[in-house]
């Protein structure tokens, strides 16, 4: 699917009158220049405006590219659930098969969109990226992050999980959800911290006996180690985990629960170590080597998405007071953010590299999004 067959299906949100550009012309040049560099509306116009004779060669572009408020009005105008679902059928594409694949759901709050003189708090998107891949699958925008527990359910109903394994922080740690995972075709591995804390203490009691306990009935925990060293760290991770369950109080109210995980992270820096603990909640089956993998590829949402946008894409610097179209930007972001990581011609070069020579090299661009469809239509 092209970027253009995307947007066919989308609701034009102005009336006939004030359309002097095609939705489809002013949602792509938008694309591109996202993709160019362009952080904010201004930016967009200008980069239209400075690539217009070769725009030309492929749009229609009858009265020129739109101006700065065109493009603020059209991102305004747009349903928000409706543009998610365009751009969820291209990414779903990119993303491929989700057999065997980690879904990692994770908040992000775009800290600068609130507005003060409408209480207006800043704006919390939920997404879900798909970790090997370097895609997001979906998201959904929320008014705070303690509205994630009502958000995820809803954001996972547009999805197509069969086959994935869905990690979640311990905010998304429900009953609920994890019926609703399974019920999708889908696995779990859920954190559990304190804001479960009857639950929490169990496990972190039954692990303290089970390690320690030498008799001959002793419980049998599936073990793995693995040790990283690199920039003056050392960082040793062990994993333990087991499906004898019958102990425990809430075993049978959470859906397809089959093993419960902890993981140990020892790192070494300077001669100061530290240790940190964490627990898991699976439906998989007691394989340590697996379980850890899965936990750790879980924080590339943090690492690989929610902090390139900010210190590539700069998203924690806008200024958006409008909630549909900071939303729909933010798609637009990840969408490129999308597109850049499957361009593989060079692995040398970084995302804010790639979007600089997209800036400067047309044929770079066509390239970029030759990754959905050949050629400069997109």
């Amino acid at each position: 699917m092209s970027i253009k067959e995307c947007f066919a299906g989308l609701t034009e949100p102005r009336v006939q009158r004030t359309r002097r550009h095609e939705l489809n012309e002013v949602l792509l040049i938008a694309v591109m220049a996202v993709i160019a560099g362009a952080d904010g509306w201004e930016d967009i116009e200008i980069w239209g405006k400075a690539q217009l004779a070769w725009l030309k060669t492929f749009l229609e572009l009858t009265h020129g590219t739109p101006s700065a408020d065109t493009f603020r009005r059209v991102l305004r105008a747009i349903d928000a659930k409706q543009f998610a679902s365009c751009f969820a059928r291209l990414t779903t594409e990119l993303a491929g098969s989700m057999l065997e694949q980690l879904v990692a759901i994770d908040g992000k709050t775009m800290r600068r969109t609130f507005a003060r003189e409408r209480g207006q708090g800043p704006l919390h998107l939920v997404s879900a990226w798909v970790a090997e891949r370097g895609v997001q699958l979906g998201q959904l925008a929320t008014s705070a992050k303690s509205n994630e527990i009502t958000a995820i359910p809803a954001l996972l109903d547009t999805l197509d999980i069969r086959g994935a394994t869905v990690s979640i922080d311990a905010e998304g740690t429900q009953k609920k959800i994890a019926q609703k995972i399974v019920e999708q075709g889908g696995n779990y591995l859920l954190a559990l911290k304190a804001n479960h804390p009857l639950l929490h203490q169990e496990v972190i009691e039954f692990f303290e006996h089970a390690k320690q306990d030498r008799t001959v009935d002793a419980t049998v925990l599936a073990t793995h180690q693995s040790v990283d060293k690199g920039h003056g760290r050392l960082e040793t991770r062990r994993v333990w985990c087991t499906d004898e369950l019958a102990w425990m109080s809430e075993r049978k109210r959470c859906k397809g629960l089959r093993s419960i995980v902890m993981i140990e992270r020892e790192r070494v820096v300077a001669d100061k170590t530290s240790v940190e603990r964490a627990y898991y909640l699976t439906s998989h089956a007691p394989d340590a080597e697996r379980l850890g993998e899965l936990a750790r590829r879980h924080w590339s949402i943090e690492n690989e998405l929610h902090w390139v946008l900010d210190m590539t894409f700069n998203e924690d610097q806008s200024r958006l007071r409008d909630r549909n179209a900071a939303t729909n930007l933010a798609l637009l972001r990840k969408l490129a953010l999308a597109l850049l990581k499957r361009e593989q011609s060079d692995p040398r070069l970084s995302i804010k590299m790639k979007r600089r020579l997209v800036g400067w090299n047309n044929d770079y661009l066509f390239k970029v999004l030759a990754v959905l469809t050949p050629g400069p239509s997109a």
